[in-house]
């Protein structure tokens, strides 16, 4: 197929792995629990409509976002199975959620005052989000899920088709806090009436460590991905994830400076010796941080190092000889028995996994992979984008 881009720079998305970790979580928690796939933040920078539609083709029943806009793209994109809303929605949007037919998250009665006058006709279905402990959204007491519960019985413009929290520290050694959380939850639960529907409270690492504690569904994010949901239980994972995302380049330009040649903005780097330099088309408009100055790359299957500043659109690497222009640039992923992982990437930026992934922007584009061949092509800078999946 055509590749539908004209840079030297793009994510490789192994779909493989997205089959083989849906399957693996499924093979762990059994048939009679659900797996709702979170594609939020198009689908952690991987690719919303090709990650959902993978998902579910290896056994998610339902698929979860973040944000309304979110879902009806995928609407728009044609996938059909249930979308859940997890954020919040403004109400005077409700028609559109029904329009389009999807859950909307619901966490406080005066939402669904507001949310009853937008309603022209039909029947918006919900999901409760109960606030235990993460301090984001949530009812937080019985009092107030009565009186929500109340409301909506009392109306035929909603159905109440799910309820769930979420865990603050479900990926952390001390289990303290997640315990008090899991009670709580129980007790609100056990409050209501709750048969027939959706009750989840677990993400990727509550299904991965506690599976007897998911009721009828769990949300499969970060490890649908491969990725760890954090470093302290990765030790502890009870199947082996396989990450999906690479990050490649090629060299544009590869020159010999000699010694005391500067690098880059502010003359920070200085060649100690006649050193091959090449020129990488990406940089931190692309997502690829200033911080990752000096970390290092994989080029002719060896770790190599970046010098100089991170420009907005390329930046430089320190060669061990002199390469052709063209050569593969691997930032994030294999070559040969060489790897850099997403987590490597995230140790260097001080910060964890999900923001590795999420932070690589929609003008770097995205290739599809399935049996080691490329399936599809995700590039919103271009219009003409044809999808073969």
């Amino acid at each position: 197929m055509q590749h539908e881009f004209y840079r030297d720079t793009w994510v490789e998305v192994n779909l493989d792995a997205i089959t083989h970790n849906v399957k693996a979580m499924k093979h762990h928690i059994g048939e009679n629990v659900e797996i709702i796939a979170v594609v939020k933040a198009n689908g952690y920078g991987h690719g919303a409509y090709q990650v959902a539609k993978t998902a579910l083709d290896a056994g998610a029943s339902i698929l979860a976002v973040a944000f309304l806009d979110e879902a009806i793209a995928l609407r728009n994109s044609g996938i059909h199975a249930p979308i859940l809303v997890l954020g919040a929605t403004r109400a005077e949007n409700v028609d559109l959620a029904i329009k389009y037919n999807i859950t909307l998250t619901v966490f406080s009665l005066e939402w669904l005052y507001e949310a009853k006058q937008y309603i022209q006709k039909d029947t918006i279905n919900l999901h409760i989000k109960l606030d235990t402990g993460m301090g984001r959204l949530g009812v937080r007491n019985a009092e107030d899920l009565a009186s929500l519960m109340t409301f909506v019985s009392g109306s035929s413009l909603f159905a109440i088709t799910g309820i769930y929290t979420h865990f603050a520290t479900a990926d952390e050694i001390d289990l303290q806090y997640f315990n008090n959380q899991y009670e709580k939850f129980l007790e609100l639960i056990d409050s209501i009436s709750h048969e027939n529907i959706l009750v989840h409270c677990g993400n990727s690492a509550t299904g991965l460590r506690f599976p007897g504690k998911l009721f009828n569904a769990v949300r499969l994010g970060i490890s649908m991905y491969g990725l760890s949901p954090s470093l302290e239980i990765k030790n502890e994972l009870p199947y082996s994830l396989q990450e999906a995302f690479a990050l490649q380049t090629k060299l544009v330009h590869v020159k010999k400076v000699p010694k005391g040649t500067k690098v880059s903005y502010g003359a920070t780097y200085e060649a100690r010796e006649d050193e091959w330099i090449g020129t990488l088309p990406i940089g931190y408009a692309d997502g690829w941080l200033r911080s990752l100055k000096s970390s290092e790359v994989l080029v002719d299957d060896k770790r190599v190092e970046l010098v100089g500043r991170i420009c907005m659109d390329q930046c430089m690497v320190k060669l061990p000889y002199k390469l052709p222009v063209g050569t593969k640039v691997t930032l994030i992923g294999k070559q040969n028995n060489e790897q850099i992982s997403v987590d490597e990437v995230a140790e260097r930026l001080d910060t964890i996994n999900y923001e590795v992934t999420c932070m690589i922007t929609s003008r770097v584009p995205r290739m599809f992979y399935r049996n080691k061949s490329i399936i599809d092509v995700s590039n919103p800078l271009l219009t003409n984008m044809t999808r073969e999946c």
